[in-house]
């Protein structure tokens, strides 16, 4: 009797382009202010629905948050060092502790997967693809490893076998419509992810375009992103329409 197929690697999962197949542009927009957490999840969920309905576009949404962590569904407490630090707050998408704030881009990726691919770990290698090719045009070498989820950067010059994490991905996905996305360290305080143990790695670190001595900025890494995602999930059209913006006095 025949076994089970084989489990293909991630590497092996993202070999093409996931364009969507009637080419429709996705949405791409910036928000020039710190988003609190609980108004981009709001909006997130809002929008996601509305693309299942067919009633929005796909959109992809590059923020900064206020100094804050998330819990995803699979946080382990103990994984929380210094809960009185910055908010904590629990989260529907997959992964652990993670940490965002000024100078982290994130990206939300509100996408329909029926439209694509509908295959989750797939999405998963393509986000990672994302990254890499984004690092690439910094001429940095980040990595995706099997036994864990994220990109990372060999540092052989800080120590044999050290590997720093850049990038964080964290998803979920409803009716195949995918929501919350990835983190990129540019240029934040790196201390602050002293709180917790990021994605429940303890064994390895983090770093940042700049901590690698580049002096990138947030435009640069934008425009870089941008590009990026283009040749892995086919093309964007800056959108006009806002996404939250925040009240006065909000907290994150």
């Amino acid at each position: 009797m025949q076994g089970p197929a084989p489990i293909q690697t991630r590497d092996a999962l993202a070999p093409s382009p996931a364009f969507r197949t009637d080419g429709k542009p996705v949405e791409w927009y910036t928000s020039d202010h710190p988003v609190p957490y609980r108004q981009a999840l709001q909006e997130m969920e809002r929008r996601a629905a509305l693309i299942s309905e067919g009633r929005a576009a796909e959109r992809v949404w590059l923020l900064e948050h206020p100094p804050l962590y998330t819990a995803g569904t699979s946080a382990n407490t103990a994984d929380l060092i210094d809960p009185g630090r910055f908010p904590v707050h629990q989260t529907g998408r997959g992964g652990q502790y993670t940490y965002h704030g000024p100078g982290q881009r994130v990206a939300y990726v509100l996408l329909d997967l029926k439209a694509r691919r509908p295959d989750v770990r797939a999405f998963v290698a393509d986000l990672e693809r994302w990254i890499i090719s984004c690092l690439g045009h910094f001429n940095v070498t980040g990595e995706r490893r099997e036994d864990r989820v994220g990109v990372w950067i060999a540092r052989p010059d800080q120590a044999a076998g050290r590997e720093d994490k850049i990038a964080a991905i964290g998803i979920r996905i409803r009716k195949w419509v995918t929501f919350h996305g990835i983190s990129l360290n540019v240029d934040p305080d790196l201390d602050h992810f002293s709180g917790i143990v990021p994605c429940g790695v303890q064994h390895h670190g983090v770093t940042s375009l700049v901590d690698l001595g580049l002096p990138v900025t947030m435009d640069d890494a934008d425009l870089a992103l941008r590009q990026s995602f283009e040749s892995v999930f086919g093309p964007t059209v800056q959108s006009k329409a806002s996404a939250v913006a925040p009240p006065r006095g909000s907290g994150p």
